[in-house]
């Protein structure tokens, strides 16, 4: 998609006085005779839209790649072709727009939002887009995982621990509870493992997070 060409002036009136300007598609001349009040003409030769006017204010004009002229908000980023046998979506770029009274400004490099994290695996440094902490982080240099922050693993670790007792001890409550019981209906016994089952599990992960690696953020740029 393609913005159409500047706009020029309305030819000056032929022999028959009568103002025309050329299409912008096919370049006829287009009788303005009566249509000097609106924005854009219709070619009667290829049937194409030309503008005439400025579009209105906070609009803009853009032709497609069929020849449609449209008009959309000057903020518009996407517009849809309306014709039954083109539908292209025409992607538009961002308008900058810069006061004619104020000089142009050379653009700034943009910082990245982000915290600079070091690694507690091999120490080096690099960027974790998270704006918070206590999550997991993977290294790009090492490509090991560790958290950001001590807090996340200290709690999970103390909760996996906590589940993971009382599991054990509802398993040994079971177990003592229900041994006659379990003589005569042998399915007690899977009761009994699944509760040291599910504690021996809690500890185990318990266990990870006790002993993952700590990364800690160096410099945050936010």
């Amino acid at each position: 998609a393609e913005l159409p060409p500047p706009y020029t002036a309305i030819a000056s009136p032929g022999a028959s006085g009568v103002p025309v300007i050329n299409c912008r598609v096919c370049q006829s001349l287009i009788n303005l005779d009566g249509k000097l009040h609106q924005h854009v003409v219709k070619c009667t030769v290829c049937n194409e839209a030309t503008p005439i006017k400025n579009p209105p204010s906070g609009k803009k004009y853009v032709r497609c790649q069929c020849n449609c002229l449209l008009i959309c908000k000057d903020t518009s980023r996407k517009i849809g072709c309306p014709r039954p046998n083109c539908r292209r979506i025409i992607t538009l770029g961002p308008v900058m727009l810069i006061p004619e009274e104020q000089p142009a400004q050379p653009a700034l490099p943009v910082q990245p939002d982000g915290t600079r994290v070091v690694c507690g695996h091999c120490g080096n440094t690099f960027l974790w887009m998270e704006l918070r902490f206590n999550t997991l982080a993977k290294c790009p240099h090492c490509k090991k995982i560790s958290s950001v922050g001590s807090a996340l693993p200290r709690r999970r670790c103390c909760a996996y621990i906590t589940i993971g007792m009382i599991c054990i001890f509802i398993g040994v409550g079971l177990t003592v509870g229900t041994q006659d019981f379990a003589r005569r209906f042998h399915a007690t016994y899977v009761s009994w493992a699944i509760a040291y089952l599910l504690g021996l599990i809690c500890l185990i992960r318990a266990c990870y997070w006790g002993a993952i690696k700590v990364s800690y953020p160096e410099h945050s740029f936010a």
